[in-house]
């Protein structure tokens, strides 16, 4: 039964989770990806399909260059309420921090979802923030390096080359929400207080230090974050500098200004 599986591993009185339905069939598909601090950071990747979030896990992160496969392990399906959450799971299955990361609609290539799914090998076009173009979904039968699990969990997330694809990092490039613009902190602190407060886990036990350590991880990632910006602000600056002396020591042999042009001669 749909979101079956998604229902047992929650405590829906514990965790600040959409509990959910199956959505009734709407005329433009729901994607979204998901970006999860938990015990690993990995990005959740849902596609909307007979009125759930059909969803893979995707270590690290979808990649726009064609010739980068990303695993991406198939997980339980998830109600379509639940790709427009962004908060904090205190405790229990899946605890952590989560970000909308990207969202939007999609549209198969494919007159028969249900077939290509079956088959392993679902070809699709994405119409997100981040994310966009035709990508394709290949199921690997657990034999790509780093599947963990039953073979029919282990799926590649591969990027078709169009106008789209190509050599840049968007996990590094747009690394916020595009629900609240925030980063993990941010998430934890200032955009989602109610579900933060409300449902703050007790000090001590497990669930308690795993959460003190996702904070943790959180406000070292958004540290390593600045300071790698500091660095590129301090590169730059260099650079320019010594541009700039470059320059400057042509023009004093030459005797010519920087950026003087010469004078053709009669």
């Amino acid at each position: 039964m749909a979101l079956e599986e998604y229902k047992r591993k929650r405590d829906f009185k514990k965790t600040p989770e959409p509990e959910g339905n199956v959505a009734p069939k709407r005329a433009e598909r729901f994607f979204c990806v998901q970006k999860h601090l938990a015990s690993h950071l990995h990005y959740d990747f849902r596609l909307e399909h007979n009125g759930v979030l059909l969803s893979w896990a995707v270590p690290k992160g979808p990649s726009l260059d064609p010739k980068t496969k990303r695993l991406a392990m198939h997980v339980e399906d998830h109600p379509v309420d639940y790709g427009e959450f962004e908060g904090v799971i205190p405790e229990g299955y899946g605890a952590g921090i989560v970000m909308l990361w990207d969202r939007g609609t999609w549209t198969p290539e494919t007159d028969d979802v249900d077939a290509a799914l079956k088959k392993g090998d679902l070809k699709f076009t994405l119409n997100g923030y981040k994310l966009k173009g035709s990508w394709v979904l290949v199921r690997t039968g657990g034999r790509y390096a780093g599947a963990r699990g039953g073979g029919d969990r282990s799926w590649l997330l591969i990027k078709h080359r169009d106008e789209w694809s190509g050599d840049l990092d968007i996990t590094e490039f747009a690394p916020r929400s595009v629900k609240s613009d925030g980063d993990f902190e941010d998430i934890l602190g200032e955009d989602t207080p109610a579900i933060w407060q409300s449902h703050r886990p007790a000090k001590g036990g497990d669930a308690g230090a795993m959460l003190a350590t996702i904070i943790e991880r959180a406000a070292k990632l958004k540290a390593s974050g600045g300071a790698q910006a500091k660095d590129v602000r301090i590169a730059r600056t260099e650079d320019a500098k010594e541009t700039k002396d470059t320059k400057g020591r042509k023009a004093s042999k030459t005797g010519k200004a920087p950026g003087a042009k010469s004078k053709k001669k009669k």
